[in-house]
């Protein structure tokens, strides 16, 4: 039989081109956004869904139940990106941010949860970032979002193994996405003391998205992690430096790895 899998933020990055991907491989696959294109693609079906509604994340997964009559794998892959002065950044676009970044992908995994469990089966993929292994500048927020969703992985992961269930985070570098595009950065106030930087960091982080890696390399690699019988629990995908630079936050006093992460950004 098939493996059926249902994909979060699908419509455009990363998200569209792992339906693309795994369709062409033979999964059966769903994908969801919250505004899907009336257009039908003939590989994968795209099903209205946000994050942090429950009635649409529940009415989803219903519906592919009822037509597939399984559901094998989930990639948590809808994200919200933020950038901006901790300072400066507004309490509701924090919250927004974990919103769909950290509690919208507990609400689409308890959803899945009972069928997984009913299955005796189930792999469970959640898309975090290399950004949630640092606190980085000005994308603060961000980080701390994503690094959420590592650390609930690992925690999630304990907890269904009984069930036959797997859980598995994969970190992502930069991709050439159109994240800078939707991404909410708070406004570059000549009046703020953080005016300078902040917009230096700001074109920086743009600039790194442009010239990110292709997002076939993710796709292929979420392919690579299904088809594995006992995938590890963390992976990250992106350019050898940012991989490294986990290792270097390792291993380097905490001062020292912060005078790094300045100079990278010329702060």
């Amino acid at each position: 039989m098939k493996k059926v899998v249902l994909v979060t933020g699908a419509s455009s990055g990363i998200g569209e081109k792992i339906v693309e991907y795994l369709s062409e491989k033979g999964f059966t696959v769903y994908g969801t956004s919250r505004n899907p294109n009336v257009e039908v693609n003939k590989s994968f079906e795209m099903i209205p869904m946000d994050v942090v509604d429950n009635d649409l994340v529940t009415k989803a997964i219903n519906y592919i139940v009822e037509m597939e009559g399984q559901l094998d794998i989930l990639i948590n892959n809808a994200g919200k990106g933020v950038a901006g002065p901790i300072e400066e950044t507004p309490l509701e676009e924090i919250k927004a941010a974990f919103d769909t970044n950290f509690y919208g992908l507990i609400n689409v995994t308890k959803a899945v949860l009972p069928q997984m469990r009913q299955q005796k089966s189930g792999l469970i993929i959640n898309i975090s970032s290399i950004a949630g292994y640092m606190g980085l500048p000005y994308r603060g927020i961000y980080s701390a979002s994503k690094s959420a969703v590592s650390v609930i992985s690992e925690a999630l992961s304990s907890e269904v193994q009984q069930f036959g269930i797997k859980i598995v985070d994969v970190a992502p570098g930069d991709f050439m996405t159109n994240i800078a595009a939707g991404r909410f950065h708070a406004p570059v106030l000549e009046t703020s003391a953080y005016q300078s930087s902040y917009q230096k960091v700001l074109n920086q982080i743009d600039e790194e998205v442009n010239f990110g890696l292709d997002t076939l390399v993710m796709a292929k690699a979420i392919h690579q992690i299904i088809l594995k019988k006992n995938p590890n629990l963390h992976y990250k995908i992106g350019k050898p430096m940012q991989r490294f630079s986990i290792v270097l936050k390792r291993i380097l006093p905490d001062r020292l790895y912060e005078k790094l992460i300045l100079n990278h950004y010329k702060l």
